[in-house]
């Protein structure tokens, strides 16, 4: 199950935030009465400004409308969000330290030795948003379409290059998914951030690319870059006029970034769940989840359960990839 199709089911789920006001207080009341006792941190792996850090701080206010309780934005990156998660790993499990995560919580354990196992150091809580990347290439490539990049790339092997935001990146591994499932040949050239990445593909010194839709669609909008099609398994709201990969042609192939909140194991299972249900409730509010179509992303929100089960698809699906196309990092 992916993070996409999770959209419609999460509606369901969604649906207990819409009890009446006081029936879900009542609710919230009896998980673990007191809590929270003292602010929350809430870490990010990543640097201020980057997507994860600008879902964290929507969350985090409306956690302290919901709590009069602070909660204090951790932002603690590098190692591509390894050096935050293992702070979390490590941190008291008392629901009073929480992990913001992004796709990386599913993709990491694949390519890296970490201090930390995911899986069994960290409780799952629930997905916060969910978005679409997007094939983009330059204007002077001869593609308008991906039928005719993949025709381009196996009539010229080897000579077209892609830029990703960093070996084992979202759109790195999208980029290898591409070259596995159309059977074509590309380079791989890794950029240490997305405005790099980007800055190269809009001056033609690499061909092709996977940003982030938030990311791509002004230098769509302005001519500046051509979009072929958006990775998720249904086309995106924020551009209806684009076809999926699926529609262009490549079988099984979705791909998308995911963004959600963990706790260290051995927390609670009633601050779990507590957490769980406020995340659905902020999640579901109107001005949230037009406050995040406009950064880009799609609100979603699951049980602890069917997040667990949501991760491990994602963990086999990745390590398809890397193994069909060798991947590894330096």
């Amino acid at each position: 199950m992916t993070a996409f199709k999770l959209r419609n089911q999460l509606l369901v789920f969604i649906s207990i935030a819409f009890i009446s006001g006081s029936t879900l207080a009542q609710t919230l009341s009896k998980l673990e009465v007191g809590y929270p006792a003292k602010p929350l941190r809430l870490v990010v792996p990543f640097p201020a400004g980057g997507p994860t850090d600008t879902l964290a701080r929507v969350v985090a206010q409306k956690l302290i409308d919901a709590w009069g309780q602070q909660v204090v934005v951790d932002n603690r990156g590098g190692a591509n969000g390894i050096i935050g998660q293992d702070i979390v790993a490590k941190a008291p499990a008392d629901g009073h330290t929480l992990l913001m995560q992004s796709v990386a919580f599913a993709i990491n354990p694949l390519l890296y030795s970490l201090p930390y196992q995911s899986e069994k150091d960290f409780l799952p809580v629930s997905l916060i948003a969910s978005t679409s990347l997007v094939l983009v290439a330059h204007p002077s490539v001869a593609a308008k379409s991906v039928k005719d990049l993949v025709a381009l790339a196996k009539s010229k092997p080897g000579e077209l290059n892609y830029a990703s935001f960093g070996q084992g990146s979202i759109a790195h591994l999208a980029g290898e998914m591409f070259k596995v499932r159309a059977g074509i040949n590309a380079v791989h050239v890794p950029y240490k951030g997305v405005p790099q990445a980007l800055g190269d593909l809009i001056a033609a010194r690499v061909q092709f690319m996977f940003p982030g839709i938030s990311s791509a669609l002004p230098h769509i909008d302005a001519g500046r870059l051509r979009g072929l099609a958006v990775t998720s398994r249904e086309r995106s709201k924020l551009a209806l006029t684009l076809p999926t990969m699926l529609e262009s042609g490549i079988n099984n192939y979705e791909v998308g970034s995911w963004f959600g909140t963990f706790l260290p194991a051995g927390s609670p299972e009633t601050i779990v769940r507590k957490l769980n249900l406020e995340i659905a409730a902020v999640v579901a509010q109107p001005e949230v989840t037009q406050q995040f179509l406009k950064q880009g992303f799609e609100a979603a929100a699951n049980s602890p359960a069917d997040f667990r089960v949501f991760i491990r698809a994602e963990s086999q699906k990745f390590s398809q990839v890397i193994k069909q196309s060798g991947v590894k990092v330096e």
